[in-house]
């Protein structure tokens, strides 16, 4: 007779990672949206203020703790002590599986594929995408952040980084690609909690949870 067990799925490190990510890009994409647009503030003397100055400073502060994540997340993909997931990643790879994936999402097969890792195959082409767009926002911010700085740390980031400018089309250039990845978060973030409520209703396997809890629920045996 089949039961369902909890396993355990997430660490504590990769679920504190997932949360402390999801609310730096959160906090991120509402500053970097006010310095993009400005709101009307009262009027008065200008000197007095400097609400868009500290709109940006938060934003800095946010990018530079979103870096930080990102790098203790790839750090977590080839050292958890969990297990080290950097090829559940490339699950995609497994062209048969992926397949199976997608007309499963399609509703033309009851049966998704067999989900061996900590990503299924296109969940894991999906995160690959995003930490891809992390990285790009990260670099493109550094360089946007440095190029009002003449000395210091950040004007060295952005020295050695200025080839990269160059590459992109220039400083403009270069806000506009930050620009457009912003929306590529927010589009990855409604998909994203759409196929997690999704997927938790069709297969009941507390995929939600999980991510709060570490564990998931699986058929085994009594």
């Amino acid at each position: 007779m089949e039961a369902v067990v909890p396993k355990k799925h997430w660490t504590v490190a990769i679920r504190i990672n997932h949360w402390a990510m999801a609310f730096a890009i959160f906090v991120l994409i509402g500053t970097g949206f006010l310095i993009a647009y400005p709101v009307t503030v009262p009027g008065g003397e200008t000197w007095q203020k400097f609400s868009v100055g500290y709109i940006r400073f938060v934003h800095i502060l946010f990018g530079m703790f979103l870096a930080l994540l990102f790098l203790w997340r790839v750090y977590l993909a080839f050292f958890s002590t969990f297990r080290a997931d950097w090829k559940d990643l490339l699950a995609f790879t497994n062209i048969p599986n992926t397949v199976q994936q997608i007309k499963f999402y399609l509703l033309i097969d009851k049966k998704g594929p067999p989900h061996t890792g900590l990503y299924g195959p296109m969940q894991s082409l999906a995160y690959l995408g995003l930490f891809g767009m992390v990285f790009l926002i990260v670099v493109t911010g550094i360089i946007l952040m440095g190029a009002g700085y003449g000395a210091g740390f950040t004007a060295l980031l952005y020295g050695i980084l200025k080839p990269v400018e160059r590459l992109m089309g220039g400083l403009a250039m270069v806000r506009y690609i930050h620009h457009v990845l912003t929306w590529g978060f927010v589009l990855f973030i409604v998909v994203h909690v759409y196929m997690a409520f999704w997927y938790d209703a069709v297969l009941k396997q507390g995929t939600l949870s999980s991510m709060v809890s570490g564990y998931m629920f699986e058929k085994g045996d009594h």
